[in-house]
């Protein structure tokens, strides 16, 4: 079977399971939106939305985040990987929106990623979200899952972005984001994938199948 015939296969699989799927991060405003996707990075939705239970209470805009201060965020956030990085990120990204943008945050991948603590995936995320723009932001379930599939033969996230951009179109890319996240989320897992179940397994060329 061809690469093109299989990724039509896989497309149609997908879109039938988790096409309607919303984005798992719990969020009141595009703001918070954006301040979720800085924290998720090595992190779960499912525990980031457990911490943002109580900090979303008190981060609701940008001048909120200039208020409490790079301490109090930490303390906050203080139960996320990598918090410490995370929360210089968010106090610095709520000084930025209100000085730089003027309390509007960036709607082009070029402005957003000059936000601390906000990369192409983020940006991505964050615009597909808020725009549908046709993106597929490349996370690490999305690499894992493109490479087990041959879709793609890299070794990093960034050189997946850069080869699914060559490869998806505009009407693909926004749904089918969210469709491999889930996807590589809950099935095409990291250890253990769960092949014995999989919709796609007929059209997987993965070697390394867990059919035990």
């Amino acid at each position: 079977m061809k690469k093109r015939e299989r990724i039509e296969i896989i497309k149609k699989e997908l879109f039938s399971i988790y096409g309607d799927r919303e984005i798992e991060l719990d969020h009141e405003n595009n703001f918070q939106l954006l301040i979720a996707i800085i924290m998720s990075a090595q992190a779960t939705d499912k525990w980031v939305n457990k911490v943002n239970q109580t900090f979303f209470q008190h981060l609701k805009t940008p001048q909120d985040g200039i208020e409490m201060w790079e301490e109090a965020i930490r303390e906050h956030i203080k139960r996320i990987w990598l918090f410490r990085w995370k929360s210089k990120n968010i106090h610095q990204t709520c000084l930025d929106i209100v000085n730089i943008y003027s309390w509007e945050i960036p709607n082009t991948i070029k402005e957003l990623t000059k936000l601390p603590g906000v990369g192409i995936k983020t940006a991505k995320v964050y615009l597909w979200v808020t725009t549908n723009a046709p993106y597929l932001a490349v996370d690490t379930h999305v690499h894992r899952t493109l490479n087990r599939l041959w879709i793609v033969k890299t070794k990093l996230p960034l050189q997946t972005d850069k080869a699914a951009e060559k490869i998806f179109t505009d009407d693909d890319t926004a749904k089918l984001h969210h469709s491999l996240v889930l996807f590589g989320r809950y099935h095409c897992i990291a250890r253990k994938p769960k092949c014995k179940t999989c919709p796609l397994l007929h059209v997987c060329p993965y070697k390394k199948k867990n059919l035990d």
